[in-house]
């Protein structure tokens, strides 16, 4: 952006192309299925006619929001200072329990003596911003590692906005851009707050930069630190102008100052850079500065609202919780710059209309629309999780799950503080609460039965790693109750029984996803396990396209089987990009009748038999279409069966003839270690065939971005300790399935072979 003391000429082209780009940009999101607008926007004849005061300023003065970050970036802390300063909580506990307490929104057992979070957790406060009045504000506090990314994803899906916590030493991390990630999935704005400015070696300024290049949002500073590292003592706000102390024995006195003289010249230059970052993305600012005038404060509180909102501007607070500093101007930011509900334009699809998009106007006279996004069993049985987006959820009252059409009562209708709960009669639009006594499963939408809406449901991604898992005891009740209550609970966890090892076999997200679950079996269920070595998910495809011309024939007296297919198999593109319409993977091309259109289906059933298990090492088959051609069949001997079982020969006999290869996922790792153990970490990286994408040095440490095969990161947290002496960290998260080298393909097929041969002796 150009200074002010250049001539208005430059300024004008300079914004005239910014504003453009706006437009372009703004012109593209009109079309996301979940947008924000002004509280006017909502307010056409449709949705106003049920509107009462009260309940609008109710609405205006609610916010929902998740707090997420990378892992260690101190999210647990910070909510943990939210919940006392606001009275929610007496006194503070830090992470890992050291005092035997613990954070309050680490409830689990196993999260306070890891330090980490493995689920996410509910609550809500009240929060009285100076001269505007009292909120209401619900938090869920998500975990920070990937192996949990689910929890954060359906928080996502059912919060209005977010709070982006990162460290002010490590900045964008890997954990942070996939929270980005979720976050522009589901279109939630989000303030940033950078935190641990008491950390040696915090530069918020580099972190800011590191947010609008690897997060490619526009972002500011509305605040700066007054000190860093030890001398941090407090921040000044470029909005109010006023520097902002926190005092008293856990930092709960807030006091505005004036700003120190030897700061007001970084102050300036940085709410110059706030201003010239806002009129890229806001025409009224972009309209004063273009007027070489200055925004009062109102309108640069309106300005930072209304980009933040619209997903073009995140405002980046500055602080640390561990040391009490600024959390409280976090809070205020939550109610100044974060959405409520009657801002949020959420939609859903009506059945009876052929799933025509409708809108949901979050006032609580209107019909009852909510959605189940998490399930957790407890002592009083499943405990469900729901957003209300429509209407009132009352105790008693007949509620209708949509997918089954199954009239349920609610006997129970609490709010949550974390594992605690708090009993209420009602539940208003916008709100979060959760429901005991009623079946159902995540991502379920429930009516008051006036409606047939649905909603659609939260992105679950595929499980990256599996292990065989027996109890010492067999037939042991606990254990099948144990797997079926984890997979209710967590959509990433999957349980399968492999009919040729006769094992059990668990799937998730990584290591560390599995051992939790097996943890959690043995405390909460008394069942010891003993699991097998972890089998990384291999697929199979196919590179090339071939022909099939399959008669499947059998007499054994009487009606016996015929049915002949043909037609060819190809590679089936995956589709990238969200607007691209994926190919169907099978296609039925036959005319003239030589197959009976009530056996085409039987045929597709063939084929999807066919891509369970591949004829490689037995792993299932991906991105493989099946076109059929033609075929032929027998007025007597055809049937469904017939043909099913020609589509499944046809399919393996054209997949060997196809180039087929085995396909390994392959994980984004991102290491970060002191810098004089560079050399090794990145030899340790060369030797399990990873490819380095990049390299970025900091002051005292150095984090490497590199691609590598999960076949090849078992083992690796033992190597990077033992390399670094215990000072270096990773983190890694599945990105695609891509081909093993010839001959790592060659050595499973026979490893596969020798297991079958071991099997039928």
């Amino acid at each position: 952006m150009t200074p002010f003391n250049l001539p208005r000429f430059y300024k004008s082209i300079s914004l005239t192309t910014s504003l453009l780009s706006n437009f372009k940009l703004s012109h593209r999101r009109c079309f996301d299925i979940k947008r924000y607008a002004s509280t006017s926007a909502i307010s056409s004849e449709n949705s106003t006619q049920n509107v009462d005061p009260a309940d609008l300023l109710r609405l205006q003065r609610l916010r929902n929001i998740g707090i997420s970050a990378h892992i260690d970036s101190g999210k647990t802390t910070l909510t943990e200072r939210v919940l006392y300063y606001t009275g929610r909580i007496k006194s503070i506990h830090e992470v890992r329990g050291k005092d035997g307490e613990g954070a309050k929104m680490d409830s689990m057992e196993l999260e306070r003596e890891r330090g980490i979070t493995i689920q996410s957790a509910a609550t809500y406060c009240n929060w009285n911003w100076k001269d505007h009045g009292e909120y209401n504000i619900n938090i869920i506090d998500t975990p920070g590692h990937v192996d949990f990314t689910i929890e954060v994803e359906r928080a996502l899906r059912v919060l209005d906005g977010a709070v982006l916590v990162l460290c002010g030493v490590s900045g964008v991390q890997s954990q942070t851009i996939t929270v980005d990630r979720q976050m522009r999935r589901y279109n939630v704005p989000r303030i940033s707050f950078i935190n641990k400015l008491d950390r040696i070696g915090a530069n918020p300024f580099n972190v800011i930069e590191q947010i609008r290049q690897k997060l490619k949002i526009t972002a500011a500073a509305v605040q700066i630190p007054i000190g860093l590292e030890d001398d941090l003592k407090g921040v000044i706000d470029l909005i109010k102008w006023k520097a902002v102390y926190n005092e008293g024995s856990r930092g709960e006195k807030v006091i505005e100052k004036e700003i120190p003289d030897d700061l007001i010249n970084l102050a300036t230059s940085k709410k110059q850079e706030l201003i010239e970052n806002l009129a890229d993305v806001d025409d009224q600012i972009a309209e004063i500065f273009l007027m070489e005038e200055t925004p009062t404060k109102e309108q640069l509180m309106d300005a930072v609202r209304r980009a933040t909102i619209a997903n073009k501007f995140t405002p980046v607070l500055m602080g640390s919780a561990y040391k009490n500093t600024g959390v409280q101007r976090v809070l205020d930011a939550v109610c100044a710059f974060l959405p409520n509900p009657s801002e949020v334009h959420n939609t859903a699809l009506d059945i009876n209309r052929k799933e025509a998009r409708v809108d949901l106007i979050p006032y609580s006279k209107n019909h009852f629309v909510g959605l189940a996004f998490k399930l957790e069993e407890g002592k009083y049985g499943q405990l469900t999780y729901i957003r209300v987006y429509q209407g009132a959820l009352k105790k008693g009252s007949f509620i209708t799950n949509s997918k089954t059409s199954k009239k349920v009562k609610v006997p129970r209708l609490v709010r949550m503080h974390s594992n605690e709960m708090e009993d209420v009669d009602e539940v208003g639009a916008g709100e979060i609460c959760a429901v005991f006594g009623v079946e159902c499963s995540s991502g379920d939408t429930f009516t008051d039965g006036a409606l047939s809406y649905t909603m659609t449901s939260m992105f679950v991604p595929d499980p990256v790693i599996s292990l065989s898992i027996t109890p010492n005891v067999k037939d042991s009740p606990n254990f099948s109750k144990a797997l079926n209550k984890f997979q209710r609970e967590d959509p990433t966890f999957r349980v399968s029984f492999d009919l040729e090892s006769k094992e059990t076999i668990i799937s998730g997200m990584g290591e560390l996803h599995l051992d939790i679950y097996v943890e959690r079996m043995k405390r909460e269920y008394n069942v010891d396990c003993i699991t097998g070595k972890p089998q990384v998910a291999f697929r199979e495809t196919i590179m090339s396209t071939a022909k099939f011309d399959y008669t499947h024939k059998k007499q054994t007296g009487g009606a016996g089987q015929y049915g002949k297919v043909m037609g060819y198999i190809e590679p089936l593109k995956e589709v990238t990009d969200e607007d691209e319409e994926p190919l169907p993977a099978f296609e039925s091309r036959v005319v003239g009748g030589h197959i009976p259109t009530n056996f085409i289906p039987a045929v597709e059933k063939g084929f999807q038999d066919g891509l369970e298990k591949g004829s490689l090492i037995g792993h299932p088959i991906k991105n493989v279409r099946f076109i059929l051609e033609d075929g032929a069949h027998h007025a007597v001997d055809s049937s469904e069966l017939a043909f099913r079982l020609a589509a499944l020969y046809a399919f393996r006999e054209a997949f060997m003839k196809a180039n087929p290869v085995i396909l390994e996922p392959i994980m984004n790792v991102s290491i970060t270690a002191p810098i004089e153990f560079q050399g090794a970490v990145i030899g340790n990286l060369n030797k399990r065939k990873g490819t380095i994408l990049d390299t970025e040095i900091q002051e005292d440490h150095f984090v490497v971005t590199a691609e590598v095969s999960l076949n090849s990161m078992f083992g690796y947290s033992s190597d990077l300790r033992s390399a670094t002496q215990g000072k270096g960290e990773f983190t890694m998260e599945y990105k695609t399935h891509q081909p093993v080298l010839p001959y790592v393909q060659e050595e499973l097929i026979n490893e596969y072979k020798k297991k079958k041969l071991t099997e039928k002796k």
